[in-house]
């Protein structure tokens, strides 16, 4: 039998791929892949990523935070937000300044084009963030995101990043 058939044959027996999709950690990461479609679905116009809306969040709320320090305070890689922070920088929306007392250390600011992109992209996030447990009845999603936050929580430890929030 030829390799379509047999895949047709496995389907049809309802075992197709089945140790595959009933994992968590691919159904969490479908579901992560739902969750970025759908914020850069909303806010393409804006050409803002999800990682790029963190970062600028975080130097909204912590001026002249030092990249590391975003790394732990969003839990993304430190070498890959290097290219996040240049192209944000190129676009005007931070601006990176030496650091007082270490001139080699860069602090972050958000400039008024990135605080004005953070106020215009508010009500597209916001409903990135809805149309992503849209689909599930509101109780349905309180415990999804109770469960998530404990997951995410319980499990911190075990990412490459390890999540370190601000004191």
């Amino acid at each position: 039998m030829g390799a379509a058939k047999q895949e047709q044959a496995a389907q049809a027996q309802g075992g197709f791929l089945d140790d595959v999709y009933g994992k968590p950690g691919h159904l969490i990461r479908r579901a992560q892949q739902i969750a970025v479609a759908i914020f850069i679905e909303e806010c393409r116009h804006l050409e803002l990523t999800p990682v790029q809306y963190a970062v600028l969040v975080a130097c909204r709320d912590a001026p002249g935070i030092d990249a590391t320090r975003v790394s732990e305070v969003i839990a993304y890689d430190r070498s890959t937000l290097g290219g996040v922070l240049e192209r944000l920088e190129e676009r005007g929306r931070i601006e990176r300044r030496p650091a007082a007392g270490d001139r080699r250390a860069k602090q972050l600011f958000l400039t008024e084009a990135g605080a004005r992109l953070l106020h215009d992209a508010e009500p597209f996030v916001r409903r990135a963030q809805e149309r992503i447990v849209q689909p599930l009845s509101t109780a349905d999603r309180d415990e999804l995101m109770r469960l998530l936050g404990d997951l995410v929580e319980l499990n911190n430890e075990h990412s490459r990043v390890p999540l370190k929030r601000a004191p």
